[in-house]
């Protein structure tokens, strides 16, 4: 693994932080720009809550990509990054009026409304600064995903989208307004999906309500499906990009779409879930009464993942070339969830050594948290690091 991770350099990097090959975000970004490229109408936003890192966005923009953003800061961190007004989309289950402002103020593609108490505020707030907001509402689904149930966003059950039966009047509501222009359908199944199996059933109920709406004489400029797109946790670097030629052509082959429509992608842990990796040092080896402890300087407070969802990284001993042995690696968190893996094969391992977790790259460092006083942990690319 050395090869992968220039571990000399790190001597004098203070740990945890999070090492970020650059090379392989920009051949990640180029496979997207040239499958994406095949088909006429396809765009392609990068859901900035996977990892809002300044150097990272940086790499995004230079691509061409657009931004989904969740929240105002996410609006405002995509901003300073470079990335045109015109190509973000601000979707968010409870925008405060503040974000909504600053959104009008930017004048953005396009809000993603996810109810009708959201589009009368927006409606409000467009009519005070004499503009015209773009609104695609989120539709519900109800099509499950194959994936984690913290994951799953598109069953009648979760707290995200307009129901499908209240889609015909939440849309006549909108053409009553002045100030709002309703120009899509934006949908989201969940995150981490592997079987495209699950985007083919979101394909077909998008078809059917699209043949509702036709019956009404309406045609939308945009369709929104979101993002979903998983990686390979178990083997990153087997499978270093996700197969986006399998993902793209499926939408292409099952999703009916008008020939005035242009279709919207929000990938996000996709395009940088396997470019990151955690980068810690071991404090102590513990030898328990069964097992024996790699004691680590990362904790969950730098990677929640494995606490929150009992999300598997991989984890490999960059220091070491020793016959291999068996520990449960922790952090120093006071918390007993404060565990990154149990029984793990690692080369022998000793004080100092340096571990990667692997696949760190989305909702890692965006996650971390101040948790027992502890610092964030800092970012560095491997254009910094040569």
């Amino acid at each position: 693994m050395k090869g992968i991770f220039p571990v000399e350099r790190f001597q004098n990097v203070e740990t945890p932080f999070y090492y970020y090959n650059a090379d392989l975000l920009r051949e990640t970004l180029n496979v997207i720009r040239t499958e994406a490229g095949k088909y006429n109408k396809f765009c392609v936003h990068y859901a900035i809550k996977a990892n809002a890192n300044p150097k990272i966005l940086g790499i995004i923009r230079e691509s061409g990509l657009g931004v989904d953003c969740v929240s105002g800061w996410e609006i405002e961190a995509a901003i300073q990054a470079g990335f045109p007004a015109s190509k973000i989309v601000f979707a968010g289950v409870g925008k405060t009026d503040k974000e909504i402002n600053l959104a009008l103020d930017h004048d953005i593609f396009c809000f993603n409304v996810e109810s009708v108490p959201e589009l009368e505020v927006i409606n409000q707030l467009a009519a005070g600064k004499n503009k015209i907001a773009r609104v695609a509402f989120r539709i519900n689904p109800d099509v499950g995903a194959h994936t984690h149930a913290n994951i799953t966003t598109g069953l009648a059950e979760n707290k995200f989208g307009i129901s499908m039966q209240d889609m015909d009047k939440v849309i006549d509501r909108a053409l009553e307004m002045n100030h709002v222009k309703f120009v899509g359908l934006h949908f989201h199944i969940g995150s981490q999906i592997l079987d495209m199996g699950d985007f083919i059933a979101l394909c077909n109920r998008v078809n059917e309500l699209q043949e509702k709406l036709y019956a009404r004489q309406i045609i939308v400029e945009h369709i929104n499906v979101g993002g979903g797109l998983g990686i390979d946790y178990a083997h990153p670097n087997r499978q270093s990009i996700p197969d986006f030629a399998e993902y793209f052509a499926t939408y292409h082959k099952h999703l009916k779409l008008r020939p005035q429509q242009t279709l919207h992608f929000e990938l996000g842990r996709s395009v940088v879930g396997q470019c990151g990796s955690l980068i810690t040092r071991v404090i102590y080896v513990k030898q328990g009464t069964n097992k024996q402890f790699a004691i680590v300087d990362a904790g969950m407070t730098d990677l929640i993942r494995p606490a929150l969802y009992q999300a598997y990284h991989k984890i490999e001993n960059i220091s070491s070339e020793e016959p291999v042995e068996t520990y449960d690696v922790v952090g120093p968190i006071c918390e007993s969830s404060d565990v990154f893996g149990k029984a793990i094969d690692l080369n022998r391992t000793h004080r100092g050594d340096f571990l990667a977790l692997r696949s760190a790259g989305a909702y890692g460092e965006i996650m971390a948290s101040g948790y027992n006083c502890r610092p964030l942990p800092k970012g560095y690319t491997s254009d910094e690091l040569r």
